[in-house]
């Protein structure tokens, strides 16, 4: 499925975005995530395919607002049987127990909604949603009402079952972790959409810097291509002389971006791009560990695991070799 949509209010915006399975729009506060995902359900005046010109109540679409806007007075099964306006009223509550099966959370029908936690209410609102049966599902921030500690654990289990159902999905998000999980991302700015791939793709080779800020890059530099050799090139940067693969678009004595993500740092075999930097800084972030390098001048960000960490005998303000992989060294125009 392809959504394409032009928005003029409340804010300006052209896109064509492809849907492959669970699909995540990743961006920032403001860039028009939840706007767009209300005119393809119909609840702002857009141009746009599919369902363009259909009032909201004849879309087939399922929406999930970010708030889940349950009816407070009404029970689970009962929220979950509001849409079945279609169905004999004898059968609404045995439909509406089928989409919370689904949702693997039948035994909470009788719940209120003040009665349920922010994962349970969550699943209720999927499931009313379901009840639509829709040919696209849209979810607005889906984990923006999960703490850390439990998304892994209740929104993995929500996804499994979306999987199963094979219901085409559209997640707005400004959540990294909730994109990295996707089948495939759009990555939307003030800009415009600038890219759109798998998760690996965007988070390894992001087309721009504004992007691979976006999902994590924190070590960039300004540097220019030297040499060029076949699929290979050399940079001069600030932190030294480094290999790397050549774009396509790479030719000597261009300017480019250096970009590397801080997981990918500590790579001690081999001996291409070795650099000797002396250790700023070492902190503890749960089981792993994020360090600053002092190289020629520029800082250096890395993120260890535990367990590597324990062999290498790092102490800040000595001096420490690291090895940058050519392959990780990803290059952007500048």
């Amino acid at each position: 499925m392809e959504i394409a949509y032009t928005l003029e209010r409340p804010v300006r915006l052209s896109l064509r975005l492809h849907i492959r399975g669970f699909t995540v729009l990743l961006g920032e506060s403001g860039v028009g995530k939840t706007s767009l995902l209300k005119a393809v359900a119909g609840l702002l005046p857009a141009r746009g395919e599919p369902f363009g010109g259909l009032p909201a109540e004849r879309r087939p679409v399922g929406y999930l607002p970010q708030h889940f806007a349950l009816f407070p007075h009404l029970r689970a099964w009962q929220n979950v049987a509001f849409p079945l306006v279609r169905w004999p009223r004898t059968q609404r509550r045995e439909r509406a127990l089928g989409y919370l099966a689904q949702m693997g959370i039948a035994e909470l029908a009788e719940r209120f909604p003040r009665e349920l936690s922010g994962g349970q209410q969550q699943r209720v609102a999927l499931a009313r949603a379901l009840a639509r049966e829709p040919a696209l599902l849209l979810l607005d921030e889906p984990t923006s009402a999960l703490d850390m500690g439990t998304r892994e654990e209740v929104f993995s289990g929500v996804l499994e079952r979306l999987r199963a159902l094979r219901i085409p999905t559209l997640a707005a998000s400004h959540d990294p972790w909730l994109a990295q999980r996707a089948d495939w991302i759009g990555v939307l700015t003030r800009g415009g959409l600038l890219q759109q791939g798998t998760p690996e793709e965007v988070f390894t080779r992001p087309a721009s810097l504004e992007v691979a800020r976006l999902v994590g890059f924190r070590n960039l530099f300004e540097a220019s291509v030297g040499a060029v050799d076949g699929e290979w090139l050399w940079l001069d940067s600030p932190l030294g002389r480094l290999k790397a693969l050549r774009p396509a678009w790479a030719q000597p004595g261009r300017r480019v971006w250096l970009g590397l993500r801080s997981e990918e740092v500590f790579t001690l075999e081999g001996e291409e791009n070795r650099l000797r930097g002396r250790l700023l800084a070492l902190r503890a972030q749960g089981v792993r560990w994020r360090g600053y390098l002092e190289v020629g001048g520029a800082s250096l960000e890395f993120l260890l695991p535990r367990y590597r960490l324990e062999g290498l005998g790092l102490r800040e303000g000595e001096e420490v070799e690291v090895r940058l992989e050519p392959r990780f060294l990803h290059l952007m125009p500048d």
